[in-house]
């Protein structure tokens, strides 16, 4: 299993660039601060949306960078790894740290041209998301410190479109059943890829799920993980008043989820297939919420 999103595969800087911060996988957080935007109940606009999306593109693009960076030694020891930007000198330090600051401006900027809530709240997703290179290093589960970082994404895109209402307010508007089904949902499939670095996890003493109880457990806690996120993605239907649209989107998304797993119990090297079903997953659930949304504010 040497699959790596993260390898760099052309002879281009800017190719190496996109691998360090793996811009496709921007795809598993964005969609959900749609849906938190959305749900909210709040009025969104155009100028929300790109800012938002502006946001989120910074705080992904400083953070994979800068993990990156704060990973090298273990990257360096790691055969899996050995083909990312900047173990291959593909690309310099100091071109990550740039895109480190350039993405927090991003970011920061975004967020307090928002509005005061996301301005002030800034800090916040930007230490938690910085923060997650530690957690291997501190503790067994930084698969749900990850699920937390993506979550955030959840309530940031309803605290965007809050507008000038109380925090309290905003905070009761956040789509919380989808806040912690995403925190779940991620935990589970972080936890079923780091059973490719199950060897070394466990000879280099990296905190993983896998590595401090099984790789027969992992699966379990994967499995529970993601069968509670999907309870949680269904609550949406009742809570959020969501209809056929949602529902139908649900079913798929669930299938894949359930898929994902059996994939990895079947055999380890479904791996790399189970882990990229997760991209089609958030665009699932989100895009089918927000068509029964605007379905319902076009009075179908």
């Amino acid at each position: 299993m040497a699959f790596d999103p993260g390898e760099v595969s052309k002879a281009s800087r800017f190719h190496a660039l996109m691998r360090l911060v793996r811009i496709e996988h921007t795809l598993f957080s964005l969609p959900y601060a749609y849906a938190g935007a959305f749900l909210s109940g709040f009025h969104v606009t155009w100028a929300e949306i790109i800012l938002m999306s502006l946001a989120l593109l910074g705080l992904r693009t400083a953070a994979l960078a800068y993990n990156n960076i704060a990973d090298i030694d273990i990257d360096s020891l790691n055969p899996r790894t050995w083909n990312r930007p900047l173990i291959k000198g593909a690309i310099k330090i100091s071109d990550a740290w740039w895109l480190v600051v350039v993405g927090s401006v991003l970011y920061f900027v975004s967020a307090v041209l928002l509005n005061f809530w996301t301005a002030l709240l800034s800090p916040i997703p930007w230490v938690l998301a910085l923060a997650y290179p530690q957690s291997k290093r501190k503790h067994s589960f930084p698969h749900l410190h990850l699920g937390l970082t993506l979550a955030m994404a959840v309530a940031g895109g309803t605290i965007a479109v809050a507008g000038n209402v109380s925090l309290l307010e905003a905070l009761l508007r956040v789509p919380w059943a989808f806040f912690f089904g995403v925190l779940f949902w991620v935990a589970g499939f972080d936890t079923i890829y780091a059973l490719m670095d199950y060897e070394f996890d466990v000879k280099h003493n990296v905190g993983s799920i896998p590595a401090r109880f099984g790789i027969k457990k992992a699966l379990d806690i994967a499995l529970a993980f993601q069968l509670i996120a999907i309870v949680l993605f269904g609550l949406a239907v009742p809570l959020y008043g969501l209809g056929w649209v949602y529902v139908a989107g649900w079913l798929v998304a669930s299938a894949l989820i359930l898929y994902e797993n059996y994939l990895a119990r079947k055999n380890l090297e479904n791996v790399p297939r189970a882990f990229n079903l997760n991209i089609p997953i958030g665009l699932i659930l989100t895009l089918s919420a927000i068509a029964d949304v605007l379905i319902k504010l076009g009075g179908g």
